[in-house]
């Protein structure tokens, strides 16, 4: 008689900490605090290449080019940003304490 048991997807311990809602709150956390930090100088750079051109004139074309720099920037920071989410997430790591006996 053969018996097969269904495998089982739960991950072991290791791999899912007790705070691992924590840990992926802190990311999210993160990367919308770096996807805010680079909406103003998307924007910036937005608005130089644009110029004096005509659709800058248009009503509502700043707020468009604004929504269109926070896409951009959440865009950028949720696939790695320039770096400033890892900062943050390095700072917020428990601090390693050596184990001399």
């Amino acid at each position: 008689m053969n018996i097969t048991l269904a495998s089982t997807s739960i991950p072991p311990l290791a791999a899912n900490p007790p705070n691992a809602k924590a840990v992926v709150k802190n990311e999210k956390a993160a990367r919308d605090f770096e996807a805010m930090l680079l909406t103003p100088v998307l924007d910036a750079l937005q608005k130089t290449f644009a110029g004096g051109s005509e659709g800058a004139k248009t009503p509502g074309a700043s707020d468009y080019r604004q929504m269109g720099s926070e896409a951009l920037a959440q865009a950028i920071a949720a696939r790695g940003g320039i770096g400033i989410a890892q900062l943050i997430l390095r700072h917020l790591q428990p601090p390693k304490v050596s184990g001399g006996s």
